[in-house]
This record gives structure tokens, C-alpha cells and sequence, in this order.
């Protein structure tokens, strides 16, 4: 069956990957809050929560919820330091999303 081959283009992983990361990147505020940790961590400078809060409108609760989001979909990485949370970009998850995206997206569509 045709259906039963494209199955096998994508593996179970990548199709549960792309959902996990698809859904964290869902809300405007966190694609906002993961490109600035990136832009940050691209510049060798560590952010941290009032960092976050400085830069948007949004309260800190707000924030902690939305990169909670991201930590949880394994996009940002937070290593604790005395009292501080810093962030860090998982760079090879998003390269694994972004490589299972352009599969999907080469897929040959059934008529």
C-alpha cells in the first residue's frame, strides 16, 4: 500500500519530533523568546530570566511558562548556576527537526 511506504520515509521519531517541536513553536511569544536566546547564544552572551523580561512585554510568569514550553520540547537547554537560570539553544535538536521537516516536506504525494 502506498500509504504503508510513506510511512517508512518518516520514521515514528521524526513524525513524534516534529509534533513535540511544531508544538512548542505554536505561539508567537515563544518564537520570539527561542530567536532571542539564539541571537544571544549566537554572540557568546548567557541569558537568563530578567534578560527575557528586560527584552519583551511580558510578565515574568509569563516568560518562565513559555521557556518551561521550550525546555520541555528539548529546543532550549537551562543550566542552573547559584541562583540564576541561564539558556541555552539545543542547536541538534533543532537541526533534527529542521532535517525531518525538509523529508516530510520532499514526500511524494499521493493522487
Amino acid at each position: 500500500m502506498r500509504l504503508r511506504k510513506e510511512a517508512d520515509e518518516l520514521q515514528e521519531k521524526e513524525i513524534l519530533l516534529m509534533a513535540r517541536i511544531s508544538d512548542a513553536l505554536a505561539h508567537p511569544a515563544r518564537i520570539k523568546i527561542f530567536r532571542f536566546i539564539m541571537q544571544q547564544n549566537k554572540e557568546r552572551k548567557q541569558v537568563c530570566n530578567k534578560d527575557l523580561v528586560a527584552n519583551f512585554d511580558y510578565a515574568q510568569a509569563t516568560i518562565s511558562q513559555h521557556v518551561k514550553k521550550l525546555e520541555q520540547a528539548g529546543l532550549v537547554q537551562v543550566i542552573k548556576k547559584d541562583r540564576f537560570s541561564y539558556y541555552y539553544v539545543h542547536l541538534g535538536v533543532l537541526n533534527e527537526y529542521l532535517t525531518a521537516t525538509k523529508k516530510f516536506e520532499n514526500m511524494e504525494v499521493p493522487e
